[in-house]
């Protein structure tokens, strides 16, 4: 079998993911997915594996993510991971986009930027006196 490089953003953060044949290991940043805090980053980082079945049996996947926060940083490695195992198996894609079409498809949202002249957020707008 072949080595699967896949990448992914979510926001600043990006991730890389290295998919080959082994155990049905996962490690993020070298640390094993079970050992990734908070459960809910967790719980969103396993949806692409559960939703596979067997397929992620006999795999391993390495992915390496930085920059971001912590959440950003995890929709990235789901991105990543859904996105080596469509490679792995095709028959998988109608799966994911049934269940969650950001599984295949990165949010391309970002943040606002501040604007020239105000020293506040992106939409605060200066106050005004009238006295």
């Amino acid at each position: 079998m072949k080595v699967i490089n896949v990448s992914g953003k979510r926001k600043r953060a990006i991730a890389r993911a290295v998919l080959r044949e082994g155990k049905g290991n996962v490690r993020i940043n070298n640390k094993s997915l079970d050992l990734i805090n908070p459960k809910i980053a967790r719980m969103r980082l396993k949806e692409p594996l559960i939703l596979s079945g067997n397929v992620a049996d006999n795999i391993d996947i390495d992915v390496n993510v930085y920059g971001g926060g912590m959440m950003g940083q995890s929709e990235a490695a789901r991105l990543t991971i859904a996105k080596a195992l469509i490679l792995y198996d095709r028959k998988l894609e109608k799966t994911f986009l049934e269940y969650d079409r950001h599984l295949l498809v990165a949010d391309v949202r970002r943040k606002e930027t501040r604007k020239p002249n105000r020293h506040s957020k992106a939409r605060a707008k200066r106050q005004k006196s009238y006295r």
